[in-house]
């Protein structure tokens, strides 16, 4: 899912959209590029609520202990067309046949 849409929200109920740049399983982060932040649109019960911002910010690393939930929104990454896969090279040629240290040897025949 790396370079998918990622729709973000945080335990603050603050809404992210932005591009999944990587996930860090050892430091429990997600990283999102090119992210905006829409606020919190109503989810907050308590306290005041959060306005969407115009800015774009080219990166924030969340803490997984810090995520409401994510959704991948679209799985195409932006601006980047699908890339086919390149042509596989034929397997090799074994030009010689197998080769055996000894040799062709007679079948031992025993004393």
């Amino acid at each position: 899912y790396i370079g998918s849409r990622i729709s973000l929200i945080s335990k603050s109920e603050i809404r992210y959209e932005g591009t999944l740049y990587t996930i860090n399983t050892q430091e429990s982060t997600v990283a999102l590029q090119n992210v905006r932040s829409f606020g919190t649109e109503g989810r907050r019960l308590d306290g005041p609520q959060i306005q969407a911002s115009a800015e774009v910010y080219e990166y924030i690393i969340f803490r997984g202990a810090d995520i409401k939930d994510l959704h991948v929104l679209d799985t195409q990454p932006m601006g980047v067309p699908p890339q086919p896969m390149p042509p596989q090279p034929p397997p090799p040629q074994q030009p010689y046949p197998p080769y055996s240290p000894y040799g062709q040897q007679p079948p031992y025949g025993g004393p």
